[in-house]
C-alpha cells in the first residue's frame, strides 16, 4: 500500500485528533457539510405517518397469526430492529418476530421455525396480505420477506428472534444518551446505501454493523460521547425459551445510562455533527487501509472480521467477504478524499451525491452522477474510486 507524503502526514494528524489532542492546524470548516447533513435528515427522518404505517403492519401480522387454525394463545408478535431502536428511516423495512409458545424449556429448533414460516408465508398469500413473498430459510436466522399490500411496506418475519429483539432494545437505550447518535446512524446508513455497501447478502455491511461502527467512533472521543458498552450491557443475558424480561432490563439499562449522564455533567463533548461525520469517514478510511496493508490475522482468503459485536455473548466478530471489504474500504477512502480534500472544497451537489441515494438526492434538488462507485477494483486490490463529475479534474491525493 503506497502513501504520498501528504497522505502520510494526514494519517498522522487524523490519528492524533482521535486521541483527543487539540491541533489547530487540523481544524476545517464543515459548515456546508453541516447544512447538507441537516437537509438530508429532513428528508429521511420518519414522520408520524411513517410510524403509523409500521404500527398498522404489525397489527396486520397479529391479525394474520390469530386467524390461523390451531394457534396457541401464547403466541405473540413482537416488532424489533430499527423501528424499535428508533433508528429507522422513511424507506426502512419492518422487522417482526413471531414468538411461539414454548413449554419445553429449550430454544426453538430450526426445523420448527422453518415450518412456522412456511405456514405464515402461505397465509400471507392466500389472505391477500402480501406480495413478493420470499422464503430465506437457509440463512442463520430463517426469515420471510414480503411487501404489505395495504401499507406498501417491506417486512421481514422471523421466529423467536430473541437476539434481534434484545439488541434492538439496547440500541434504543443507547440512542437516548445523545441525539447525535441517532442522526449519525441515519446519515451513515443513507451513505452506505448510496455507495452499495449496505448489503450483507453480497458481502458488505449490515445496518447493525454500521450501528456498531458508529458506537465505536463515538467512544473514541475525549470526552467520550458514549460509554463502554460493558457499563450498560448485562453480559449474563443468555438465550432461553421464555425470552427476556423487557421491563426488568429496561430498568437496569436506564439506571446505568443515568450513571453515565451524572459523570458527564459539565463535560459533554460539544463537537458538531458534521465534524463527527467527517472524522468517522477519516478514521475508518485509515483503519481499513492499515488493516488491509497489514494483512492482520482477522483477514483470511475469503473473509475479513470488521467489528466486534459487544452485545454477543460469545464475543463474535461481524465479517464481510474480501471483495466486499475492498468496496467498503474504497467507499470510506472516497468519502474522505471528497470531504477533507486539501486541494479544493466540495460543492453542495457533490456532497449530496456522495451522501445520498438518487431518490433522496433528487428531493434535495441534487443530481446523482453516473460514476457512483460500483465495486470495480481497477488495477489494485483497493483502487481509488473516481470522484463524481463536479467540474473539477482529478482527486485530492491521500
Amino acid at each position: 500500500m503506497r502513501f504520498t507524503a501528504l497522505g502520510f502526514l494526514k494519517a498522522i494528524l487524523l490519528n492524533r485528533e482521535y486521541q483527543g489532542l487539540s491541533m489547530i492546524f487540523v481544524v476545517k470548516n464543515y459548515r456546508l457539510l453541516e447544512e447538507c447533513a441537516k437537509d438530508i435528515l429532513s428528508v429521511i427522518k420518519p414522520t408520524e405517518e411513517d410510524q403509523n404505517k409500521r404500527l398498522g403492519a404489525v397489527k396486520e401480522i397479529v391479525n394474520l397469526v390469530g386467524s390461523l387454525r390451531g394457534v396457541d394463545a401464547a403466541v405473540t408478535v413482537k416488532p424489533f430492529g430499527s423501528f424499535v431502536s428508533k433508528l429507522y428511516a422513511k424507506s426502512g423495512d419492518l422487522d417482526v418476530s413471531v414468538e411461539l409458545a414454548n413449554y419445553s424449556g429449550f430454544p426453538t429448533g430450526k426445523k420448527r421455525k422453518k415450518n412456522a414460516l412456511r405456514e405464515l408465508g402461505a397465509a400471507l398469500r392466500t389472505k391477500g396480505v402480501a406480495r413478493d413473498v420470499k422464503y430465506i430459510l437457509s440463512a442463520r436466522v430463517p426469515v420471510i420477506k414480503y411487501v404489505s399490500n395495504y401499507y406498501g411496506l417491506p417486512c421481514d418475519i422471523s421466529i423467536d428472534n430473541y437476539s434481534g429483539r434484545i439488541k434492538s432494545k439496547l440500541l434504543y437505550w443507547i440512542n437516548t444518551i445523545d441525539e447525535r447518535f441517532g442522526d449519525m446512524v441515519l446519515l451513515v446508513k443513507e451513505w452506505a446505501k448510496a455507495q452499495n455497501i449496505n448489503d450483507p447478502k453480497n458481502g458488505t455491511l449490515s445496518s447493525y454493523a454500521l450501528c456498531l461502527l458508529v458506537i465505536s467512533h463515538f467512544q473514541h472521543y475525549e470526552p467520550a460521547i458514549l460509554p463502554p458498552m460493558r457499563e450498560i450491557f448485562i453480559a449474563s443475558i443468555a438465550e432461553g425459551s421464555g425470552g427476556f424480561n423487557e421491563k426488568h432490563f429496561d430498568q437496569i439499562w436506564e439506571e446505568n445510562i443515568a450513571k453515565f449522564r451524572c459523570r458527564e455533567i459539565g463535560q459533554r463533548n460539544p463537537i458538531s455533527l458534521s465534524r463527527i461525520l467527517a472524522n468517522f469517514f477519516g478514521r475508518n478510511s485509515l483503519n481499513f487501509l492499515t488493516y488491509y496493508a497489514g494483512r492482520t490475522p482477522l483477514m483470511t482468503k475469503s473473509s475479513c472480521e470488521i467489528v466486534n459485536d459487544p452485545f454477543d455473548r460469545d464475543g463474535a466478530m461481524i465479517k464481510v467477504d474480501v471483495p466486499g471489504f475492498q468496496r467498503i474500504a474504497s467507499a470510506f477512502k472516497r468519502a474522505t478524499d471528497i470531504i477533507d480534500s486539501y486541494e479544493d472544497t466540495p460543492g453542495r451537489n457533490e456532497l449530496v451525491s456522495l451522501l445520498c441515494t438518487p431518490e433522496v438526492c433528487s428531493k434535495l434538488g441534487g443530481t446523482a452522477t453516473a460514476d457512483r462507485y460500483t465495486g470495480s477494483t481497477g488495477g489494485g486490490p483497493i483502487s481509488r474510486p473516481q470522484r463524481y463529475n463536479s467540474g473539477r479534474q482529478g482527486a485530492a491525493p491521500y
